[in-house]
């Protein structure tokens, strides 16, 4: 019976059936998934524990010499911990991929060269070379900011913490926009994946409101959960106010940038990226940094400055594309 199931025996026929044993593999598997987030948190707060304790034990008793090690600390330990988490992930995915009973078999030669690789190559180059340039973008974006003196730099640094959690919902509609249109593209669907853009466009704004609403009337109390520092705080709430109007466009160009990448046109995805970055964004904020008043909030304009300008370019191919889908079908 049930009882004697769960004290380990082995119960009636009629009670565990096949199905659930299916079930019962099914869920053990889907807590590995969730066992591997917990791991790589655990490590995460092991990681940075070590590196704390190391630096106050160099330290010794001189406050400053410990406090300038910690800080190191942290530096290195963000570092260190991106390679524990990706290796901790391959780990915890393996584990998975055993453990979860898959419709096809995994052989190794499977992983190897084959005919597919060329299209990945295609599709995800273009990606990678606009990841790329954008990351370096961000670093100029510092040395801009750097400009402005220490409080400025470290405001910068605690808005960017904020910036990433505001960030969380349009970049996770952009990933599973390009997942489902893709899918629904390779099915003849091309109405149903416009839809979806438009629908993720919605969703986006009504949490992109709320989020500008919070940023921009709590920005210093956000700011205060990274610092005590007020100065510091004040800086990087300059910087959110500026900013701000980047979690409403966002979401508009990360839905049109998902459904592009489902559609195959990361070409152009990458091209609207760039222009972006290397001809809005960055001049914008070099020019707004060397301003005799120049402050965060006027360099924080150049996201959503640079966010408006590829919306108006990602609607002009979309306009484009629909033109060229009227004269095949005529056709």
């Amino acid at each position: 019976d049930r009882h004697g199931l769960a004290h380990g025996g082995t119960g009636g026929d009629d009670v565990f059936d096949d199905d659930d044993a299916v079930a019962v593999r099914e869920l053990r598997a889907d807590h590995v998934s969730a066992l591997a987030v917990i791991l790589d948190l655990l490590a995460v707060e092991a990681v940075w524990l070590v590196y704390a304790v190391l630096g106050v034990e160099r330290a010794g008793g001189d406050s400053r010499e410990r406090d300038a090690l910690v800080s190191r600390s942290e530096e290195d330990v963000e570092i260190l911990t991106d390679i524990v988490l990706q290796a901790l992930s391959v780990v915890f995915a393996v584990i998975l991929l055993i453990k979860k009973k898959l419709p096809f078999k995994i052989t190794r030669k499977d992983f190897s060269l084959n005919s597919q690789c060329k299209k990945f190559l295609k599709i995800g180059l273009p990606l990678a070379l606009q990841e790329f340039l954008t990351q370096m973008s961000f670093l100029a974006l510092c040395a801009f900011v750097n400009r402005l003196g220490l409080e400025a730099s470290s405001g910068y640094g605690v808005a960017c913490k904020i910036v990433n959690f505001a960030m969380l919902v349009p970049s996770a509609l952009m990933q599973s926009m390009a997942s489902f249109v893709s899918q629904n593209i390779g099915a003849g669907k091309t109405k149903r994946a416009k839809k979806s853009m438009f629908t993720g466009i919605g969703v986006g704004l009504v949490v992109g409101c709320m989020v500008f609403l919070l940023v921009m009337l709590k920005g210093d109390m956000l700011a205060g959960f990274f610092t005590t520092d007020a100065a510091v705080i004040q800086k990087g709430y300059a910087y959110l106010k500026g900013f701000a109007l980047e979690t409403i466009v966002t979401a508009i160009l990360f839905s049109m940038v998902g459904y592009f990448n489902g559609n195959n046109k990361t070409v152009w995805v990458m091209t609207q990226g760039l222009i972006q970055t290397l001809l809005v964004r960055l001049p914008f904020a070099y020019v707004m940094s060397i301003q005799p008043d120049a402050s965060l909030t006027k360099i924080g304009l150049a996201a959503p400055v640079s966010t408006m300008v590829g919306i108006v370019l990602n609607v002009g191919f979309y306009i484009y594309l629909g033109k060229q889908e009227k004269k095949i079908s005529k056709k």
